[in-house]
């Protein structure tokens, strides 16, 4: 049975829009991690938005994660607090009413709408006095610092952080609603998206129409969209240049849910609609690095095995096609793959899309599991036991980078291994990366956004359409 309940009507398709978690599942969150806290107070802040370059003019807000996963909804300069009592015993203070918020942002929710929505106590200002508590910094140097002020010494706090680590790293069924609603919205987009290319069209046109797709669906974007001719440069976040005839276009975009919750998708199309030999080749094994690393997301499976599997592909490929030279394995315990493939097979997905990444490595590395110094393995965000309700990101990669390919000295190690006569006639690939979300069930993986096309057959088909 589901833990959401549907948003209002919405001129668009049925069931376009996300779900809204249900006071119900709400409350279950909170008590739980009241449970894990025990006799410890904690409180929680939503942030407030900073400004762009005067008081007034604010980016827009997004609430803290955390404070998201608990309350359901985007307040600014909201708390929760938890007194440490009665592990059901929440409040959620607000910023009082102001005689002029109808006249400038029209009638604030009552207290009493707000304590059906979010199913717990509401009180108008500040917890007070919190010395002592944990917390969690939200987003914002303004918050920051009035955090400092209010909880003094009790500033981030190691039981809160595990029992949010604990609690978020596995989904329950209403974050679940919400990854398939972020899933579906992003899988909207990218058809959106190879729909609107053609050769001439600029980056920012097919942005712009995978962005629209969202917006049709009530949401936004969980990061800054990546929509390039040159998928090389592995964060490119300009529009600005114009799709010809030959390119490769890597789009790396994914929804966001109004209650904060992310897709994440990236698939690479040929601008003219056809894959050049070279390219198709190129293609062909980076999907194939994909499907045997996704077969290997089971229960107990180690994430950074996951990780080696999709790198033996690649390699294992680019000796067929003589770019490398060697035995795979060996390739794969050297690093030489890096090369290509320099940064790691995926991440958490959930309320951010490297999910509860501002806990830094403790959320992203099992106990025991370090980060190794080798370049390449050295990026991999994940490195966790593999339990069913995680969500994961799996997006293998193939780049000819030049701040790589050209440093004699980083190449040097690989240096026998690399035939650079044979990468030339592969000069037409720039970067290709696909990506998917992918959830651990009980048994084999469930890939919430595989109906966005990835086969070379269902691109081909959907690309200028």
């Amino acid at each position: 049975m589901s833990t959401s309940t549907p948003r209002g009507s919405a001129p668009f398709a049925s069931g376009a829009q996300a779900p809204r978690t249900s006071p119900e599942a709400l409350k279950e969150r909170r008590q739980r991690l009241g449970a894990q806290l025990g006799r410890t107070a904690a409180i929680l802040p939503a942030g407030s938005p900073p400004p762009r370059n005067y008081t007034a003019n604010v980016y827009p807000f997004r609430a803290a994660s955390h404070f998201l996963y608990l309350a359901g909804e985007a307040i600014e300069n909201a708390w929760l607090s938890y007194g440490g009592n009665d592990p059901a015993d929440w409040t959620l203070y607000v910023p009082a009413p102001d005689a002029d918020d109808a006249l400038w942002h029209g009638e604030r929710p009552s207290r009493e709408s707000l304590e059906a929505q979010a199913g717990c106590r509401i009180a108008y200002g500040t917890p007070g006095d919190a010395r002592g508590a944990a917390t969690v910094p939200a987003p914002g140097h303004h918050t920051q610092l009035e955090q400092a002020r209010l909880v003094g010494d009790g500033a981030v706090n190691d039981a809160l952080i595990a029992a949010l680590i604990d609690l978020r790293s596995v989904h329950d069924a209403a974050a679940i609603d919400q990854l398939r609603a972020a899933a579906n919205a992003t899988i909207a987009a990218h058809v959106a998206g190879m729909a609107a290319t053609t050769p001439g069209t600029p980056e920012y046109a097919i942005c712009a129409a995978m962005e629209h797709a969202l917006h049709m669906r009530g949401m936004g974007t969980a990061y800054s969209p990546i929509v390039t001719v040159h998928g090389e440069v592995l964060h490119n976040h300009h529009h600005g240049g114009v799709c010809a005839d030959g390119d490769l276009l890597l789009a790396d975009v994914g929804a966001e849910t109004p209650e904060g919750w992310a897709g994440d998708v990236t698939r690479t199309w040929p601008v003219s609609g056809r894959f050049s030999p070279t390219q198709r080749d190129v293609y062909e094994l980076v999907l194939q690095s994909q499907l045997d690393a996704i077969a290997e997301v089971r229960p107990g499976a180690r994430y950074r095995d996951v990780h080696l599997r999709a790198c033996r592909t690649l390699t294992a490929g680019l000796v067929e096609l003589g770019i490398l030279r060697g035995d795979p394995d060996s390739l794969v315990e050297r690093g030489v793959h890096a090369l290509f493939f320099p940064h790691g097979v995926g991440h958490l997905i959930g309320l951010d899309v490297h999910d509860m990444e501002d806990l830094g490595d403790r959320a992203g590395y099992d106990a025991g599991f370090e980060r190794s110094e080798q370049f390449g393995l050295s990026f991999l965000r994940l490195d966790r036991t593999l339990k069913p309700r995680m969500a994961v990101t799996i997006e293998p990669g193939f780049y000819q980078v030049p701040a790589i390919l050209h440093d004699k000295e980083r190449c040097a190690f690989a240096e026998d291994a690399i035939n650079r006569d044979r990468l030339e006639a592969f000069a037409d690939v720039r970067g290709i990366r696909i990506e998917d979300d992918v959830l651990v069930t009980e048994g084999a993986p469930e890939v919430l956004t595989d109906q966005a096309p990835k086969t070379v057959q269902g691109i081909e088909a959907a690309v200028g359409g």
